[in-house]
């Protein structure tokens, strides 16, 4: 209701679906259609910009939905399922599964048993896909018995975003960077994922996820595959996973010990926000009160290749935090030789904001006005808003039209998947074995202070606005 049929609205009132295209919300609850389409409507008003949601489109939009109560987990419901769509093979059928990972494979079977999986259906899976290499394995060969790997599309959002996929344009769109990007010129590389909310009601969930299962795993460190990764061959789905696999398969390991030297986890307790008094997390709704799940992950990772060997990436993300921001900080190495006494010269700095606004900002050393060769940092920014006048698409809007294509770019592959938990069960393992509880951490503060100690034994701070 949040964002999925928000950005199906506009795909609809853009004219990028086919005329004939239907909507089908399937779930538990027991809704009739012209109530289902009430609901609906009231949610696009709440997240559909004013002006945007016009009568004329809503009732067009409106003739497209369609609502059957169904319960994942029971085979024979889906023999209805299958007489409601009626036989069509040709068509085009996108199964999006937005529940929890264990619904997965049950549902994927269910389809098959049915007789809906043919040539054209593709299955949408939400994160989390399992929690451990274990789960994610099992689950993604009982989706491999049932749906051929080019029509699973595992689905992170944030690869949809205009920023991210900017990211890539500037890195292989422009002679500028390129000679640059790599460990002669880099310092270090900091992305953040921060959230000023707490666990908003999905407490059951997230003490069982933690923000390493729940942001790290997929979002943050998709984020540094793209940083990191080489110039594909061709940009077209395979080529780009390849290459995202690559860095994936060489960030160092991190055990035993280096658990607790190379990693931060925390937890947030009772604090304020703007005069606003914030709950604990032991405190939230649906949260075990002596948890020790994490709500704050911050970590040192390192590429051992060519490129970006001895740059360490600086990866971290939290709730209930000072600011809400995600950003990807890259930063260079200073001048070699101090040229203007009286300056300290500091390291370019290019920074790409993924939210709240999306834009991309690089710093540079300008000669101060008046008298002498006093140097101080300007920056240059390019705010999307402002160099696009146009309506800007959501992350949800490009990803759900590339399932319907077929472009699996911008999505994981069953590699990538295992590779990332590869590289985390390590971690989460040591902090069971040596690092049992989170460190606390005030909600609406910048989180632990073991997280900036982490950075200043390197000589490194994080780029934020305290």
């Amino acid at each position: 209701m949040r964002k999925l049929l928000p950005a199906l609205y506009y795909l609809h009132r853009d004219r990028h679906l086919h005329p004939q295209t239907r909507i089908l919300g399937l779930a538990r609850s027991r809704h009739g259609l012209e109530e289902y389409r009430k609901l609906v409507r009231r949610h696009l008003s709440q997240h559909v910009a004013r002006g945007d949601l016009t009568e004329a489109g809503w009732e067009s939009f409106a003739a497209r939905l369609d609502y059957l109560t169904l319960d994942l987990s029971q085979r024979l419901e889906f023999n209805r399922l299958a007489r409601h769509l009626g036989d069509h093979p040709e068509r085009v059928r996108v199964f999006y599964l937005a529940t929890l990972p264990d619904l997965f494979a049950p549902a994927a079977l269910h389809l098959q048993s049915a007789g809906l999986v043919n040539a054209e259906a593709r299955i949408v899976l939400e994160k989390p896909l399992g929690n451990s290499l274990e789960t994610a394995r099992r689950i993604n060969e009982q989706i491999g018995s049932v749906f051929d790997e080019s029509r699973v599309f595992r689905i992170d959002h944030f690869l949809g975003k205009e920023a991210v996929q900017n990211l890539l344009a500037l890195r292989f769109g422009n002679a500028l960077f390129e000679p640059l990007w790599r460990n002669g010129h880099i310092d270090h590389v900091q992305i953040s994922v921060l959230e000023t909310v707490g666990v908003e009601g999905r407490g059951a969930y997230y003490d069982e996820a933690g923000a390493m299962r729940d942001m790290v795993q997929n979002h943050l460190l998709q984020l540094l595959c793209l940083v990191a990764m080489e110039a594909p061959v061709h940009f077209e789905p395979e080529s780009v996973r390849n290459e995202k696999l690559k860095i994936l398969e060489a960030l160092r390991p991190i055990t035993g010990m280096d658990v607790q030297d190379q990693t931060v986890r925390g937890q947030y307790s009772k604090g304020k926000r703007a005069g606003e008094t914030l709950p604990a997390y032991y405190f939230e709704k649906s949260v075990d009160h002596d948890s020790s799940t994490e709500t704050y992950v911050a970590l040192r990772a390192e590429i051992d290749n060519w490129r970006w060997a001895g740059v360490p990436f600086y990866l971290r993300t939290g709730k209930s935090l000072a600011q809400r921001k995600s950003e990807i900080v890259i930063q260079f190495k200073t001048v070699p030789h101090r040229l203007f006494p009286g300056t300290t010269p500091e390291g370019n700095r290019l920074v790409i904001r993924l939210q709240p606004d999306e834009s991309i900002s690089l710093a540079l050393m300008a000669k101060s006005p008046g008298r002498g060769m006093t140097l101080q940092e300007v920056e240059l920014d390019l705010h999307f808003d402002e160099a696009f006048k146009r309506r800007r698409w959501d992350a949800y809007e490009r990803l759900l039209l590339d399932v319907i294509e077929g472009d699996a770019t911008l999505f994981m592959r069953r590699d990538e998947i295992e590779a990332a938990w590869r590289w985390m069960d390590p971690i989460i393992g040591g902090w069971h074995e040596v690092y049992r509880s989170p460190r606390r951490y005030a909600a609406g503060s910048w989180g632990p202070e073991a997280a900036d100690s982490l950075l200043e034994r390197y000589g490194h701070i994080w780029l934020d606005e305290r």
